[in-house]
């Protein structure tokens, strides 16, 4: 029976993942590795059977080792990080320490369980990463492939480039069995309320601006987190140790095209359910005003990457990858689940949120 370590599994994407695993693969076991740091949250694996959650930074790599040998994992699949690129900007050792020196301790401890005592248990060690390492490019540049060559421009993406470069270094050097996926812009159910979507959608409940930066035309390629799940899955099963793969959406969108899809969503919304003009009182839309009248521009972020586009037709290829959702489906979708769990998002925002400029380029 396969035993899976995630890393960062009571964050965001991890906890998804999470989800969507025990569903499809009720048979295996599920241990999470979590710090639970601000977007970390217990409660989004709540209700999921099966699960173990072991409190630990991963940079402990005695730790890691320990867990590994204990649980008999065989599989690691490596979630955990910093991601918020503005966060990044104002403080970037966090990010070195989480994204880079985390990383080089599970790889350490992986080593020296799966390799070095020579237990000869098949394994896979799966890194989650970023088309962020990529660079930005320009209005007509062709999309991002597995070979382009990395070019970091935030404290973020330099950090995940180094650790993507540690994964590539243990495979080669050592034999470690790795794969790694670069996937783009992220949103769905319990995205930590920082980032673009659940924070422009809660913010126009709360009647309160919606700052652009700059002109928002920066584009991005969006990917429903259940589709990312997907393809981590097929790599698991059918990638290839060793190789890097590109998941994305499908979607390019400039920012203020999926702002002002948010803001018509919401008036959508409360159009169809009157009660939500009494759950949410100061929103524009509850005294039939436009959402989007909250839009307004502040100045453009430092080293704001301009475009990301990501081409996954290896992963299509090689793997039989194929986004289940197009963007304004899975937008409605995540629209709704906001909307019917205030109380979840309510639990994890310590409120300052509301006055933030949202990080727009970022899972």
């Amino acid at each position: 029976m396969p035993h899976l370590l995630i890393t960062g599994g009571a964050g965001f994407i991890g906890a998804n993942f999470v989800r969507y695993w025990r569903d499809r693969h009720p048979e295996d076991a599920i241990t999470i590795v979590d710090a639970l740091t601000y977007a970390g949250n217990p409660a989004n694996i709540e209700g999921v059977p099966g699960v173990h959650l072991v409190v630990e930074d991963i940079r402990n790599t005695h730790a890691m080792r320990a867990l590994l040998a204990e649980r008999s994992i065989d599989t690691i699949v490596h979630f955990a990080a910093e991601s918020h690129v503005d966060r990044s900007i104002d403080g970037p050792d966090a990010f070195i320490e989480t994204n880079v020196v985390g990383t080089h301790s599970l790889l350490k401890a992986a080593k020296s369980v799966w390799l070095d005592r020579g237990s000869g248990v098949p394994h896979r060690f799966h890194h989650i990463s970023t088309d962020e390492v990529y660079g930005s490019l320009g209005p007509d540049d062709p999309a991002f492939t597995e070979t382009t060559a990395f070019a970091p421009n935030s404290p973020y993406s330099a950090s995940k480039a180094a650790s993507d470069h540690l994964v590539r270094a243990y495979h080669h050097t050592y034999g470690l069995q790795t794969s790694t996926s670069n996937c783009s812009n992220n949103y769905g159910a319990y995205q930590f309320p920082e980032k673009l979507i659940p924070l422009f959608l809660i913010n126009c409940l709360h009647g309160t601006d919606l700052p652009i930066y700059g002109d928002g035309m920066n584009v991005r390629d969006w990917l429903h987190v259940e589709d990312h799940c997907q393809g981590i899955e097929r790599v698991l099963v059918r990638g290839r140790p060793g190789e890097t793969y590109n998941i994305g959406g499908g979607d390019a969108l400039p920012n203020v095209a999926v702002i002002d899809a948010i803001c018509a969503g919401i008036d959508t919304a409360f159009e169809a359910d009157p009660s939500l003009a009494r759950r949410f009182p100061d929103a524009p839309a509850a005294r039939g005003l436009p959402s989007a009248s909250l839009k307004s521009h502040v100045a453009d972020r430092a080293g704001h990457d301009r475009r990301y586009a990501v081409d996954d037709s290896k992963a299509r290829s090689e793997l039989g990858y194929v986004p289940g959702r197009a963007f304004r489906a899975g937008l409605q979708e995540t629209l709704a689940w906001y909307l019917a769990n205030e109380s979840w998002w309510r639990s994890v925002a310590d409120g300052s949120y509301r006055f933030s400029p949202p990080d727009q380029a970022e899972r």
